[in-house]
């Protein structure tokens, strides 16, 4: 919300907002433009005719009082996603969906058409080098958006990717997730199809030819748009380098693993579609180091390194453990996921981590157990972690400070430490943690 608040300031809307708690770096930012509140929480007098919309972020409550005066005054009420196809109906729209990647590959695309000197408009879900915020709105005639699966708003029960209207469609894969809101594994799929549903006459979709549930909701979709499935590349890894090999010429990349070669071939279709020929694709991409919070690499030494990465899901922790091990053949692997969102949380989807985490050498699950009591949800035994990964070996620990006495103790020699969450490890130091392991 804070980026959309910047990103119309910028182009000149007189804007104000209000939340109950603002964090960094939102507050720094906000004061940077003099759009920070003068004090935190909800003040419904503020609400006013004079107001042309309200937008409404994702986390308000049904009875916020400064919603309840909007309705009550008849003012204008957007969701997120509807107010960015306000300002975007007029231009050509590409939507990124997928339950894993989109942040990925919607930085690959603005990279991309960055270093290619294109004007477009975006919306990414990660803060990118060479980009302020992340939202930006201007008179540019094409719009790239991170399209999330995820409800548009309190008032507004339609996945946010349904509004856009893409007129390129991205679907990077589909694997369950949300079931919060999204109780069963076709309720979920059923969302991709109507996405497919949404692109408008003479447009594209782009989608993950690797991914059979994917195959086969869009051989199931009828529509006129045009469909253009993407594999793997032609790679090899070199001096733990991956390149991409296209027309005879080696591309080496900054990034890695089969997951992010997956997400360089969608962005390479997406750019082609806008007219980027393959090779300045490739030659562009070589220089992206990836998104913040994906694969990031902490600290490394001669023999080994530690990255953290936002993965949380199943198909996000298989695919990143399976990229490290991958790319660093000879070393053991200590990986490390928090379970943190509603999710991955539950009791019954908990066995849809079946098996993700077979190819560590070392694997750990960490729930801070302050978590369950904060979502109220009951809380689970240890025994029953250790059932749902199929994995009797796995370490398992439900309090900060045992696992960071844990982790001070291992040995990092020829070997990488994966730490994988959407939360903080409750409230861990990793920084302090990597100086100590890597003898900083």
């Amino acid at each position: 919300m804070h980026n959309l608040a910047i990103a119309l300031h910028k182009k000149g809307f007189n804007v104000s907002g209000s939340d109950d708690h603002i964090f960094e770096p939102s507050a720094s930012r906000l004061a940077k433009y003099g759009l920070l509140p003068e004090q935190e929480g909800w003040y419904p007098e503020k609400i006013t005719t004079e107001l042309n919309a309200v937008i409404l972020g994702m986390h308000a409550r049904v009875d916020n009082p400064e919603l309840l005066k909007a309705q009550e005054l008849g003012i204008t009420i957007y969701s997120y996603p509807e107010y960015i196809y306000e300002q975007s109906k007029n231009k050509l729209r590409v939507v990124i969906g997928g339950s894993h990647g989109k942040t990925s590959i919607t930085s690959m695309i603005l990279h991309v058409l960055q270093h290619e000197g294109m004007q477009f408009d975006y919306l990414v879900g990660a803060q990118l080098d060479g980009f302020e915020t992340m939202v930006g709105l201007s008179d540019a005639p094409v719009i790239i958006i991170e399209g999330d699966e995820y409800l548009a708003s309190p008032i507004d029960r339609r996945p946010k990717f349904h509004i856009y209207k893409a007129n390129i469609g991205v679907i990077s894969g589909i694997a369950w997730d949300h079931i919060n809101v999204f109780p069963t594994f076709e309720n979920y799929t059923d969302q991709f199809k109507i996405f497919i549903e949404t692109i408008q006459p003479g447009g594209a979709l782009i989608y993950c030819d690797a991914d059979p549930v994917l195959q086969h909701t869009v051989a199931d979709t009828n529509t006129g748009v045009e469909k253009h499935a993407y594999n793997l590349p032609k790679f090899n890894i070199e001096n733990g380098v991956t390149n991409i090999i296209f027309d005879g010429n080696i591309y080496p990349l900054q990034v890695f693993g089969e997951h992010n070669l997956l997400n360089i071939q969608a962005a390479q279709q997406v750019c082609a579609q806008l007219g980027i020929a393959p090779q300045n694709f490739y030659k562009a991409i070589s220089s992206f180091k990836g998104a913040a919070r994906r694969l990031e690499l902490l600290g490394k030494t001669d023999n080994a390194n530690i990255y953290k990465d936002f993965a949380h899901s199943p198909s996000k922790l298989k695919a990143t453990i399976q990229a490290v091990k991958a790319q660093f053949e000879g070393r053991k692997l200590i990986a490390v996921i928090e379970l943190h969102t509603f999710s991955s949380l539950n009791k019954d989807f908990l066995n849809e981590y079946a098996g993700t985490m077979n190819e560590a050498d070392e694997a750990i699950v960490f729930i801070d157990k302050r978590t369950f009591a904060q979502k109220n949800m009951d809380p689970y035994s240890e025994v029953v972690v250790k059932s749902a990964f199929a994995r009797p070996d796995l370490i398992f620990f439900d309090e900060p400070k045992l696992l960071l006495k844990y982790l001070e103790d291992i040995n990092l020699t020829d070997a990488n430490l994966l730490l994988m969450s959407s939360g903080n490890f409750g409230g861990l130091d990793l920084v302090l943690l990597k100086n100590n392991l890597l003898k900083l």
